[in-house]
């Protein structure tokens, strides 16, 4: 297969966490690569306020997912010696390149090969330096085996693993997301996952429906259709059936709590927009 750029969504994810840093100082999320991977100019993001302005709900929830995810880690290792982290649908993320464990952490960046490849050129016309250690490992979520292709890339078992999921579950089959949970909660030495969903278009705010469904037109029509959603008490007893016990999910007000420290507005005053984001561990 020829080398081919990221998806839509992966890109646009990448975009946002770039805008964040440069119209937003990085308020919430702070990463020094997000703009240089990306090969523009921070003029850019100033050129259009408007349209920037009218997607600054799912510009915060992308770059609260990464801050949120990374305290997480943080909290992992230095709580629960975890030692290895798996980026699933790693897309332009930049975390294994800013790495403040170094070689206390070991990372596997997951994507679709191709995509490793246009990043990987990416990086070196940026002037990221690539670690030694990271391992890229390819996988299609759909066709293969997630077990088998970490094993082949060198994935300890007897090494506590957290899996970060981000901006991927969405995108694919409830067959295929089952699959993946129930092989990482198989991991011998214990697993923890963070990722994001969306909960059913009848169960969010008719406001924030039409601003959804124009968003997920536009990548459905790239050929990124959006195939699952989940109640989350639905979600919940999946997770629980695999041994995940331990369940944090983070609604938009959850997530405004976490990262700005203190009570968010009135939950009637904030649109049920239908995002979470998830965190669970055997």
């Amino acid at each position: 297969m020829l080398e081919q750029e990221p998806s839509r969504t992966a890109f646009n994810a990448a975009f946002y966490r770039a805008a964040h840093q440069v119209l937003e100082e990085g308020r919430f999320f702070k990463d020094p690569f997000a703009v240089p991977i990306l090969g523009l100019d921070p003029e850019t993001f100033w050129q259009d306020r408007e349209e920037h302005n009218r997607r600054r709900g799912i510009r915060f929830f992308v770059v609260a997912r990464s801050a949120i995810a990374e305290q997480a880690l943080k909290e992992a290792v230095e709580r629960r010696a975890v030692r290895q982290l798996v980026i699933l649908g790693a897309g332009l993320d930049t975390f294994s390149y800013r790495n403040p464990f170094g070689s206390q952490l070991k990372v596997f960046e997951v994507d679709h090969p191709a995509t490793q490849a246009w990043k990987r050129r990416r990086l070196v016309e940026a002037g990221i330096a690539i670690p030694s250690d990271l391992v890229y490992a390819p996988v299609d979520f759909e066709r293969d085996n997630l077990s088998d292709c970490l094993a082949a890339c060198g994935l300890d078992q007897n090494i506590r693993t957290f899996f970060v999921w981000l901006g991927v579950v969405p995108y694919l089959t409830v067959d295929a997301i089952s699959l993946c949970l129930s092989q990482m909660a198989a991991h011998p030495a214990g697993a923890e996952v963070v990722f994001d969903y969306s909960e059913p278009s009848d169960r969010i705010d008719p406001a924030a429906r039409a601003d959804r469904d124009e968003r997920e037109a536009r990548v459905a029509a790239a050929g990124e259709p959006i195939l699952s959603r989940f109640i989350p008490s639905d979600l919940h007893a999946m997770l629980r059936r695999y041994h995940f016990d331990n369940i944090d999910d983070f609604d938009v007000p959850a997530i405004l709590v976490r990262l700005q420290g203190h009570a968010a507005p009135p939950r009637s005053a904030i649109p049920r927009v239908g995002g979470h984001l998830l965190l669970a561990c055997t």
